[in-house]
């Protein structure tokens, strides 16, 4: 067997049509495929890769730590530096009360942290998500995902839990004092790049406030400079009370991480102790590699070319095909008329060099989430692609 035919056999897959080339190379924002094919990689590996594929720095740290040592001890009982270091590099660049780091492996690993935080520590059990929200697969962040479509062939769910249209001021009466904790996307990315209306956040936030129960924002696609700030939520004025991060976190490697304020998180410790375990969640390789990442991210100043960067992908790409632009920073949908038109301009795309990607709520809006880094002629080369394969679609 080949190795296609091998992968097919024997690694558990997750659509009956797999994109199933082989990547051999990846460096910035270029991939290389088993034959030498090169690609832009206009996705960063859904948000994960913000500082591009293998930043020297990034791979550096992951040695250096490798040398070191790698797993000891199951998670919170030794002192590993490259997570104390990452959580004090994380909060020195967050608000005050979001001081405390709870390492995971995952995004859906934290959201399911900051779920039970949230339980335990207001002692109450309702949870309010919203429609067209993407929070992981794992139960707990399935039963919070906005979409029946995805919840329902995995019934039973979490009870409890209620969704509300986002962008909606009217619904947020059903936050109540029965309410434990609210979770929202600062931008619900899977919906096709839906920006909240301005003001309705920080309502949200008060709402919060007025009734006990807590917010918790999922920063988890849109963090680390993605949308042009370091945190999406800073463009909102307004500080959550429990941050869930995740893909960008680790530079590449798998990190995921829920943070809070030491009060509320402390409650894990005790009634039960261990309130909340993991073997790997915080790994010392994933958490050198995450730091490496973000100080790359910080010195470089990439954060400060991001509006640009959007605003030159807003003026590339134009054609009568596409129904409109929706962005926030480099986080780019461009809506068409359905998902068989937009799979067929992906599909064109990737055999011409562009590696894009659609949405899970928004089929027919093709992604763009490039690793920050991409320059400006990378851009018009990628715009460029697709411009003329519209061309050619008529």
């Amino acid at each position: 067997m080949n190795l296609r035919q091998l992968f097919v056999q024997h690694v558990a897959q997750t659509s009956e049509t797999p994109l199933a080339f082989e990547i051999k190379k990846a460096r910035g924002c270029r991939l290389w495929d088993a034959k030498g094919k090169e690609y832009i990689d206009a996705i960063a590996g859904i948000s994960v890769c913000n500082v591009g594929h293998r930043h020297p720095k990034v791979i550096k740290a992951i040695k250096k730590q490798a040398d070191e040592y790698l797993h000891v001890l199951v998670y919170g009982e030794m002192i590993e530096s490259p997570q104390v270091r990452y959580a004090k590099l994380l909060t020195d660049h967050l608000p005050k009360t979001l001081n405390s780091v709870y390492f995971t492996n995952s995004g859906a690993e934290a959201v399911e942290g900051a779920m039970k935080l949230a339980k335990r520590f207001t002692n109450r059990t309702q949870i309010v998500a919203f429609k067209n929200s993407y929070h992981g697969s794992t139960q707990g962040a399935l039963s919070v995902m906005g979409d029946e479509n995805w919840r329902n062939a995995f019934r039973p769910l979490l009870p409890g839990v209620m969704h509300i249209d986002f962008n909606s001021f009217d619904d947020l009466h059903f936050i109540n004092k029965e309410t434990a904790c609210v979770i929202v996307e600062s931008v619900q990315a899977e919906a096709g790049v839906t920006l909240p209306a301005k003001g309705w956040m920080q309502a949200l936030k008060q709402r919060c406030h007025e009734t006990g129960a807590l917010l918790i924002m999922d920063e988890i696609q849109t963090g680390f400079g993605r949308t042009g700030t370091l945190w999406a939520f800073e463009q909102y004025g307004i500080t959550p009370d429990i941050l869930l991060l995740g893909k960008a976190l680790g530079g590449g490697m798998p990190l995921g991480a829920f943070i809070a304020d030491k009060e509320l998180m402390r409650v894990l410790t005790h009634e039960p102790v261990l309130g909340h375990i993991t073997t790997f969640g915080g790994h010392p390789v994933c958490c050198a590699a995450g730091m490496a990442a973000l100080e790359v991210l910080l010195e470089k100043k990439l954060i400060k070319s991001i509006k640009e960067k959007e605003n030159l992908f807003l003026k590339q790409l134009w054609h009568p095909l596409i129904r409109s632009v929706h962005s926030a920073g480099l986080l780019i949908a461009v809506e068409f008329d359905s998902f068989e038109i937009n799979k067929k301009i992906i599909d064109a795309c990737i055999k011409k060099g562009l590696l894009t990607d659609w949405f899970l709520f928004a089929p027919h809006c093709l992604r763009i989430a490039p690793p920050l880094t991409i320059s400006k002629k990378e851009i018009k080369e990628a715009c460029g692609i697709i411009v003329d394969v519209l061309k050619k679609m008529g």
